[in-house]
């Protein structure tokens, strides 16, 4: 026996048993590592010397890390960066006509309403057309119509664009997020240079100043015959040496107040002038060390090549879709009359229903050829996401060798600053005892100023390498729904 069955049990069932074609998306798993270094390289804590760091392993980065720093002023500086800065405000719009664009995609999977008026004067003449009953040759027609149409996604072809698209936003999401965290960190450390530099600039002045000391002496010892003219030449080249350094550092701590002008969003006579001292910025004690299974998931950059992967994963599916056939439903009803009042009337209506299913047969290859090129583009993806994780990794072990490397150094400075100043404090007794000359001080004084140039350096190295680390880490952040 023969079960007839409705258009609408027919649409109905294709309705409940439609499913989107293609394969669905699986994040990648972690990776199965456990240290970012060598094996057998584990990460110790940089406790070396007077300032140690001990790392905080499996800890989250503070939302607000910078202010482990201790500099009201950077706060202030970051919070500028965050609210100016052109590119973040650029990211900004990006992601919003991302989004608004997935939104639009949404649009394909509800059925399409139209409606229209037509008004338009005619004059049929009878001899190809009827004319009106009322045998008027010239009137006036009113059309008023309501359209509907709906394509059944019965394949996901539709769910799969819109999926894509979504998840092309949730790309430019963590993309935003990765700005930010880099001009942040760009801005941090512009700070820790510029100060850097200012504290340099101070200690070569008096190294210019002990420079020209000694050279005074040794003239007037050449004057008394006590010294030769190749001496005086030796100390006039030592001190031209120290005064051609001075140029070079005003330049670094002028372009980093120009570069910070930018990441602010200002012009650079726009900006006051830091005055952040390197003595008064904190070394924080402890530094978060995120597991390698969690890094996946805290870096905004991995997590924005996992969306691109997703969204390629989508558009294989929007591919396979195309492939396959494409019914659409539609009806239409309105009225027609020749006055306005008479568009009501019951003789007035007209309706249609109608329904299509397309195929196509033949298209060059080209339905198959992008299908391919979908799948290819998945490939790249993944590689692409494989990359972005390995360099990650890389990053960090490459940060945690480098604070292992700063502590050694830092520690060694501290030891070297700290026996010149020994030096000098015995010269400066001798000096009394009328052991040593004006010129043994003023060697001495020389020698513990490049030591504490020395210490600066090192000192800065270590608090940019740990701006380095917070930054490896992927930072914090938190994704808001408007994406702001």
């Amino acid at each position: 026996m023969s079960v007839r069955r409705s258009p609408g049990a027919v649409v109905g069932a294709l309705l409940l048993t439609a499913c989107a074609v293609g394969p669905d998306f699986h994040p990648p798993a972690p990776p199965a590592v456990q240290e970012y270094g060598a094996p057998g390289a584990r990460s110790a804590s940089p406790t070396v010397g007077d300032e140690p760091q001990q790392f905080h392993s499996g800890a989250r980065v503070p939302e607000r890390w910078w202010e482990a720093l201790g500099s009201g002023q950077i706060d202030a500086l970051v919070d500028q960066v965050l609210a100016a800065n052109p590119d973040i405000q650029g990211g900004q719009a990006a992601l919003r006509a991302a989004l608004e664009s997935a939104a639009a995609a949404r649009g394909a999977l509800w059925p399409g309403l139209q409606a229209s008026y037509q008004g338009e004067r005619r004059q049929d003449s009878g001899t190809l057309s009827p004319t009106l009953n009322s045998a008027a040759p010239i009137f006036t027609l009113h059309t008023a119509e309501v359209d509907l149409s709906y394509t059944l996604d019965v394949f996901g072809g539709n769910r799969r664009t819109v999926e894509a698209l979504a998840s092309t936003a949730e790309a430019q999401r963590f993309e935003l997020e990765a700005t930010r965290l880099t001009l942040v960190s760009n801005a941090i450390v512009a700070v820790v240079n510029q100060a850097a530099a200012q504290a340099q600039i101070a200690a070569m002045q008096r190294i210019v100043q002990e420079e020209r000391a000694a050279l005074e002496i040794l003239r007037r010892q050449y004057a008394l015959g006590s010294v030769s003219l190749a001496t005086v030449g030796a100390q006039e080249a030592i001190l031209s040496q120290a005064e051609a350094a001075l140029p070079g550092l005003e330049q670094q701590r002028a372009q980093q107040q120009d570069l910070l002008a930018a990441l602010s969003g200002r012009a650079p006579s726009q900006l006051a002038s830091l005055d952040v001292e390197l003595s008064a910025l904190t070394l924080p004690r402890t530094l978060p060390l995120t597991l390698p299974a969690q890094l996946v998931t805290q870096r905004p950059d991995i997590r924005a090549a996992e969306a691109q992967l997703h969204a390629a994963t989508a558009q294989v599916g929007v591919a396979e879709a195309a492939l396959l056939p494409a019914i659409s439903l539609s009806a239409n009803g309105g009225s027609t009359a020749v006055q306005l009042s008479n568009l009501t009337a019951p003789g007035a209506r007209f309706w249609s229903l109608g329904g299509s299913l397309s195929q196509t047969l033949f298209a060059g290859g080209s339905l198959v050829h992008r299908k391919r090129a979908a799948v290819a583009l998945i490939d790249q993806a993944a590689d692409s996401y494989r990359s972005t994780v390995l360099q990650a990794f890389r990053q960090v072990a490459d940060v945690l060798a480098a604070l292992q490397s700063d502590a050694a150094v830092l520690a060694a400075q501290s030891r070297a600053a700290s026996a010149a100043a020994q030096n000098l404090n015995l010269v400066v007794q001798n000096l009394k005892l009328g052991s040593v000359s004006n010129l043994d001080l003023i060697q001495a004084e020389h020698d513990h100023e490049m030591a504490v140039l020395a210490l600066l350096q090192a000192r800065a190295a270590r608090l940019v390498d740990t701006v380095a680390l917070y930054q490896a880490l992927g930072g914090s952040w938190v994704v808001t729904p408007s994406g702001q």
